[in-house]
């Protein structure tokens, strides 16, 4: 089976199709059997779409490495109206944006009662699990090799899914 992101032409609702091949996909679209669930339009062709790649089942996802981004990343999103004039290449759609602004907005609820522990995030993380330091939420920088040694010492970790400025660079 293979997945295609579809666009109707006519209404430019987006939506799935599951075919089971390219030349399926095809066949199934000149006899008129693809059309729009939004609207009912003939009117589909394939939408541009990222490639969907699987791990074999016997790989472990590589860790993020937590790094801050640069102060620019992470400014204020820009104003409804400025947006408007830059060219957008493809928007997300509004359920995408909705859950990206929850999840935004659950990591700084979460990051409110964490400590900053900047670049000692591996040696805190490690004196806590180890029993040399109370335990409490913590988040700083570490990198890769270092968070991957914490996941083999037993210690959770977890990357932060969008980017922070560190205190002392914040305005």
């Amino acid at each position: 089976m293979i997945v295609f992101d579809l666009e109707c032409r006519a209404g430019g609702h987006r939506f799935e199709g599951w075919f089971g091949s390219s030349d399926d996909f095809a066949r199934q679209q000149e006899r008129g059997l693809v059309t729009c669930p939004a609207c009912g339009s003939p009117d589909v062709g394939k939408a541009v779409m990222a490639p969907r790649l699987a791990r074999k089942g016997n790989q472990m996802p590589a860790l993020a490495s937590p790094a801050p981004a640069p102060a620019a990343a992470v400014a204020a999103p820009v104003p409804a109206a400025a947006a408007k004039e830059q060219p957008v290449a493809h928007a997300l759609p509004p359920e995408a944006v909705a859950a990206l602004k929850a999840m935004a907005a659950v990591q700084a609820e979460v990051l409110k009662t964490s400590t900053w522990v900047g670049g000692d995030f591996a040696e805190n993380a490690r004196a806590m699990h180890y029993g040399e330091k109370d335990v409490v939420p913590i988040h700083g920088q570490t990198t890769l090799d270092e968070a991957r040694e914490l996941v083999e010492e037993g210690i959770e970790v977890a990357p932060i899914l969008f980017p922070i400025v560190p205190p002392s660079e914040a305005n």
